[in-house]
Formats: structure tokens, sequence, C-alpha cells
């Protein structure tokens, strides 16, 4: 069969239907009806199908009635925003050589930007016969359109009014990662109806606890619609996080009160409104498709061998993610798919940046990972994606897939070294004092190349993806059996510590040395050139009960108490966030070299000792060196700030403790041993507490 070239208006079940344009992408409603663009290099031939208003009957089949290149169009007059439609794609059907084309597997549009209706699992799913000796070589007759989520046209116009983008700089920015239903399902605060959605994420009360907190950004986990993964629908649990993308293009119509997308934007105007940027937890490295045995949805269906990876003459494929198939953005169509959905998030829901799920993946050329490949080229030169956010995770289980710290300026990365070497300091484990250094100036063994900032540093010790910080000071082994994998999911080095005692417990000097262990933790983020973030929950003590992958619990081990919340913990947060915004010299975008200032003749950078002499080589190789410090000041080639810090970060017992002769005077602004002490003085010959943390600010300027 050949594609329709060419065909004269028509009019096809009530609709005129004429040849359209190739562009934009998707579906385009004009005033008068509704354009259709799509992609596919090897079909043969496209039908546009649409759908009754509750999705369950399929009203037409109207064949596109022009090819442009690979891009295949139509424009039907009359439709209008709400239409729901999909697509059946003609071709061949020669797994061995990649193509899975089986018009009877109702499609997504790629580009679709809401989504209508549950994936509802079926055997009819599937391009090929479950059960058929011949595997995934088979084809199947059924339609499977009762099971697939319906494309909808939108109309996304919005009155923004006077929203203003905060464009805050990394320097000045508290990261604060998040989950839409998480932080809201079980919020007081929070109206019911709204509890687990963009309008709930958004409320009064959301909004000012991260106020309190001096959070600057919100990163969400994946909010591009997904699915739950078979494998977990027949447990009875759901895809949580998110990391099975259906749409890139539309809200999760889960996190929706009313299906319509100007939630997401409201949500967004709120934030903006409250100075707050959104950034998206975005996954382009694969999609919910999976392997050959996976569902026929939408990619697969369209072209199958042109948008993903694959290996084995055709058949199979490349695995990088570790979810069964990696989208092949060395594609052209690819990768302006990805670029066209990050622009369509910038530019129709002003979002003000995004964490790149998996990076390494979308840096991968045929010969490997590339910091020049074609995404990153393409989004650095893009005048409306090089203007936001934009962090890497920095690794996939690929070949060469961990690549901290090479990633082009302008990109940011979660830098997990920085989380390992933290967790490790303050478990007391022997010899870290070198490593601490490095980690409290932006570990520039990583950044300091090529210009990068140190603020391209992502600063944290928990994320989604491991222990809550309370689990972290409470469990030494992790505790994933509601997953449903027999405890085999999940991190099993989380280099972390019950101080005595496994999970909750009672004792008084255990809960007391919890807390100063999590404050001490939280404190060596906020004193550490980067950018800091924080896992949304750790402020209130938020525990999964030893959970460390709970990527499948969409229920209380996940969902934030808050009835249980530790106020004297988000209080103390709240005050390490005003130290660092009070105190330039803590968010410098330069990195310190101990190079000597021009205004005052000191170094930007001091190391000490607890009796106030620089450490010599024996203390850095001392394995049982414990207390460092650290005086700081703004970079020597940098802007000057009459701003000086001093901080003691001491992992042993309690010891004798010199002030630096560097200032007039110094006063202490944070003990983790006293939280709520005032700031002060320090009484003269008093001893540094053990396990603690103290920050000083310099008074009067240089003695």
């Amino acid at each position: 069969m050949t594609a329709v070239h060419s065909l004269p208006p028509r009019v096809a079940h009530g609709h005129a239907v004429t040849m359209g344009r190739p562009w934009p992408m998707g579906a385009t409603f004009d005033g008068q009806g509704v354009n259709f663009a799509v992609f596919s290099t090897h079909a043969t031939l496209i039908e546009l199908c649409l759908f009754s208003p509750d999705g369950r009957k399929e009203m037409a089949r109207i064949p596109l009635p022009e090819r442009d290149g690979d891009i295949w169009h139509g424009h039907v007059g009359g439709l209008t925003p709400g239409t729901l439609y999909g697509f059946r794609v003609h071709g061949p059907y020669a797994p061995e050589q990649g193509h899975r084309f089986n018009p009877n597997k109702l499609l997504i549009d790629p580009y679709a930007r809401a989504l209508e209706g549950r994936l509802r699992w079926s055997d009819a799913l599937m391009g090929y016969k479950i059960g058929s000796p011949r595997g995934d070589l088979s084809f199947d007759t059924r339609d499977s359109a009762f099971a697939v989520p319906k494309s909808v046209v939108v109309d996304a116009s919005f009155n923004w009014g006077t929203d203003r983008a905060p464009r805050r700089s990394l320097a000045d920015s508290v990261i604060y990662e998040a989950h839409v239903k998480g932080l809201t399902a079980l919020h007081p605060g929070v109206e019911r109806g709204q509890r687990g959605t963009f309008l709930g994420l958004s409320s009064d009360a959301v909004i000012d606890h991260l106020q309190t907190l001096g959070v600057t950004a919100i990163e969400l986990l994946p909010v591009h619609a997904f699915m739950d993964d078979r494998f977990l629908v027949t447990k009875g649990l759901k895809n949580y996080w998110g990391y099975q993308t259906l749409g890139f293009f539309a809200p999760e119509p889960r996190y929706l009160t009313r299906g319509q997308v100007w939630e997401f934007q409201s949500m967004v105007r709120r934030f903006h409104a409250a100075g707050i940027e959104v950034i998206l937890d975005v996954v382009y490295n694969h999609s919910g498709e999976g392997d050959e045995h996976g569902p026929t949805l939408c990619l697969r269906g369209f072209d199958n061998a042109s948008y993903y990876r694959l290996t084995g003459g055709g058949r199979h494929y490349m695995n990088d993610a570790g979810t069964g198939n990696t989208l092949n953005l060395t594609h052209p169509m690819v990768l302006r798919l990805v670029m066209d959905s990050l622009r369509h998030w910038v530019e129709t829901y002003h979002v003000d940046g995004f964490r790149f799920d998996l990076c390494s993946v979308l840096g991968r050329e045929a010969h490997g990972f590339d910091p020049a490949g074609s995404f990153f080229d393409a989004v650095r030169q893009d005048p409306v994606l090089s203007k936001v956010k934009l962090i890497a995770e920095p690794w996939d289980i690929g070949p060469g897939g961990y690549q901290l710290g090479h990633y082009p300026h302008p990109f940011s990365e979660w830098n997990d070294k920085y989380r390992d070497g933290v967790r490790r300091v303050w478990r007391g484990d022997p010899g870290m004092m070198p490593d601490l250094a490095g980690r409290l100036l932006g570990s520039a063994d990583s950044f300091d190349h090529h210009a990068r900032p140190a603020t391209a540093s992502v600063n944290f010790v928990t994320s989604h993806d491991g222990f809550t910080l309370e689990d972290l000071v409470s469990f030494t082994v992790k505790r994933n059996l509601a997953n449903g994998e027999d405890n085999r999911d999940g991190h099993s080095d989380n280099y972390s510590d019950n101080l005595g005692t496994e999970g909750p417990t009672a004792d008084p000097l255990v809960r007391a040395g919890r807390a100063l262990r999590k404050r001490n933790m939280l404190a060596t983020v906020f004193l550490s050139q980067g950018t800091p973030m924080l896992l949304a929950g750790d402020e209130l003590g938020h525990s999964q009960g030893g959970n460390n992958n709970a990527y499948a619990q969409d229920n209380e081990v996940s969902w934030i108490n808050w009835a249980t919340a530790d106020r004297a913990l988000t209080a103390f947060v709240a005050r390490l966030s005003a130290l660092r915004a009070r105190h330039p010299v803590l968010r410098q975008r330069r990195f310190l070299h101990a190079e000597i200032r021009p205004s005052d003749g000191l170094p930007d950078v001091i190391w000490r000792r607890a009796d106030g002499q620089p450490p010599g080589p024996g203390d850095w190789h001392d394995a049982g060196f414990r207390c460092l410090c650290v005086e700081l000041r703004m970079a020597a080639e940098g802007p000057d700030a009459p701003d000086a810090i001093f901080a003691v970060l001491n992992t042993g017992p309690a010891t004798p403790l010199t002030l630096p002769d560097t200032a007039q005077g110094w006063q202490v602004e944070i003990n983790t041993t006293q939280p709520d002490a005032p700031v002060g003085p320090w009484p003269k010959g008093q001893n540094a507490p053990a396990n603690s943390v103290l920050v000083f600010s310099a008074v009067g300027g240089a003695a």
C-alpha cells in the first residue's frame, strides 16, 4: 500500500477534509476546525479516528490526505476543542526489521496536549498475540481502542495577567523536590477536593509553607501524562513517581480536578506570584511502551524504527534507561519531539526549568556519551530553553553512563558524590575531612572547568530516590517488601546509620541523637557552595518506614503526614535558609581557591583546625581528624562584599575552639546542638560541642 497524496477537498462523515499544513505538529484548533500533523517515515497510511464525547464510540476514520516529506497532515473542518481522537497507522509488520505497524491498535498522538481516560490493561493493547509460539513476531488483530486514553484537542489560551517568571539565579535558589500528590494528599489546609492536584499544590497553605522555608523553586516529580505498569496493577500498586511517560505534552490527568489544562497554568501563575519557580522532572530517555513485549500505544505504532534505538537487527531495544526501551534522540524528528515538548512547557505553561531524568541517555551518540551531542547543542542554542534552569541527572545504566561533571554549561547536575560524602561524614566514617572540604567548596574536582560556576553542583543528602532524611538516621537496611520485589529493588549502599536502634524508637537519647544528625546534615547542605536541594517532607520528619524505593507506594507510605510534622525541624530549616540568604559568601558562583583578596589582603578561603591553626598534610591524611573549620569570604577575583563566615563541622567529641583573629569579632548564628539559641557572642574558652555544626559571622570587618 502506498501513501495517499494530495487528495482533493472532500467531505468525510460530515466534516470537510482538506490537506491542511505540516505544522504545527499535533492537533491545532484554528477557529474553522482542527489541523492534524504527525510524523512517520515508514507508514503507508495514517487514519485519524474521531470519538464520541465519552470516548467509547469511534465515530469516524479519516485518512490523512497529504504527506509532506515524513509529516502526514490534514485539516478537518468543524472540529472544536474538546474533540477526542486517536490514530491508526498502517505499514509493514516486520519486527526483525524494526517495524511494528498494526492499525488494529489505536495510538495516542505523540503531540497530544491532553489525554482523556485511563489506560485499561488488556492483551488487546499488544501488537502481537500473547501466548503465541512466535512471541512478538506474531500479529494481533484485536481492536485496542476501548483500552487506550484518547487524545484531546486543546485550546490552551489562558489569561496570564501580569505573570512574570521570577528568574532567580541559581546562586540565590533553594530547590524543593516534591510530589504533587504526596505533598498535598494529607494536608489539612488543602481543600479535600483539591488534595493530590495541581490546584491543591498551589493552595495558600502549601505556598505559605514553602515561603516559610525560604524555598525559591519547587521541582515536581513527573507531571507529564504517565501510565501504571501492568506488573504493578496486577499487584494492586500504582506508578506513584510517574517515570513511565505516555504523553510529552499533556499534564497528568490524575492531578487535574476538572480535566482542564488551565489548572496547571493557574498553579504556575500562583507560584510565580509568590516568587517561587516551577521546575519539572522530565523523562525523555524512554517511553512507557517497554521492550518488544510491551504494549503498542504511541511511538511504537507510529514508527518504531525511528523513535527507538534498536538492536538485534531491529527486533530488540536498547535499554540504557532500565525500563525496556531508549528513545533515539539522534533521529532529527525524535529530537524535534523533545525540543517541541520542552518549549511547549515553557511557552504554554510558563515553567522555569527542567530536571532531566537519566540525562546521560540524551547525550549518547553512536560513539557514546558526548557533551557536544545533538541534544545538548540544540538546547544550548535555543532562544527559549537556554534561558531556563537545566538540571541533569548525570547517569544512566548504559555503557559509560556515569558522567558527573561532564555536562556542558549551562547545565547543573545532581551531585551524588556530595550526597554520599556528606552521609559518610556524619555517619562518622574515618578519613572523610578531605572529601568534606571539597564538597563545602562546590565540588571543584568535578565542576571547576570550562568556566562552569559553583552552582553547577546541586547539593543534596536525600531525594525521592532513596531514604528520606528521617529514615537515613533510623535504618541501616532498606525495607522495600511492600513493593512486591522481595526487597531486591532500591539501593543497598545507603551510608545510613540508626544510631543504635533500628527503626522507630521512644528512647529519648536515640531520638535526640537522630535529631542532631539531621540538623548537622541539613546545615552542611546550606553551608556548601552550590545549589541546595531539599526533599519535601524532610523538614517535617517524614518517614517511609525504611522504604528507599517508594516508586509504587501511592499511599500513606509516601504521603507526607502533616499531623505528625516536626515543627521544630521546620523552623530550623527556615533558619538555615535565612542564614544563606543573608550571607552572599555562602552562595557564590565563583569557586574559591584561597586567592588573596585585594580589599583586605586575606585569602578567600582559610582552612583551620579547632585550635585556629591551618591543618597540615598530617592532619588531612589523619583518619582521626574529626573537626574541620573553614573561614569563607567573597572570591578574590569577583565582586566584594563585607561578609565573612567561620564554620565549624565537628564529627567527633567536644573540643576546645579558638576563633580566628582575622575579624574584629565573631557572633554565632547557628549551633546545631542548640537550634533555638539566638544569634549572639560565643563565650571565650567554650568548646565546640561534640557532633555539631557551628556557624559564625564576622562583626566589624577585618581585624
